[in-house]
């Protein structure tokens, strides 16, 4: 027969034990979220873009992209897991012409993207740039 007095649940354990439960929960969900920046670049121009390339100022990962037709996206994951410095993300492309487009814009600081995303728009005769605001 087992002592149920041992437990001892009573409300006060309860709540430690789900608070415990809680916070165990969402900090694996942090855990396992790799260092890094989702990219999105949709070209909303008349003519295809090619040689598009995604990278941070340090260089150690690049997304090449050969070719983005006109009304096609992509969307990929740019690894920053051995990054250590602090710095800024860009995109270059060709245009049909071959015109080589230079953007340019956010931070990362030691190593950690500050955003969650970065879409880029490819206009006619400019490039929309749109990052996701630091949570704090």
């Amino acid at each position: 027969m087992t002592n149920w007095n041992l437990l001892k649940l009573n409300k006060e354990n309860v709540k430690k034990i789900f608070y415990l439960i809680l916070c165990l929960a969402l900090n694996s969900c942090f855990m396992f979220k790799e260092n890094g920046i989702e990219v999105k670049i949709k070209n909303n121009s008349s003519e295809p873009i090619t040689n598009v390339e995604f990278t941070t100022t340090e260089r150690i990962e690049i997304i090449k992209v050969e070719r983005i037709e006109p009304n096609e996206s992509i969307t990929e994951f740019l690894s920053m897991k051995i990054n250590k410095s602090d710095g800024a993300y860009t995109l270059t492309f060709n245009r049909a012409n071959g015109m080589k487009e230079l953007s340019g814009g956010g931070y990362y600081t030691n190593g950690g993207s500050l955003d969650h995303w970065v879409d880029f728009e490819v206009e006619n005769d400019t490039t929309i740039v749109k990052f996701d605001g630091p949570i704090y």
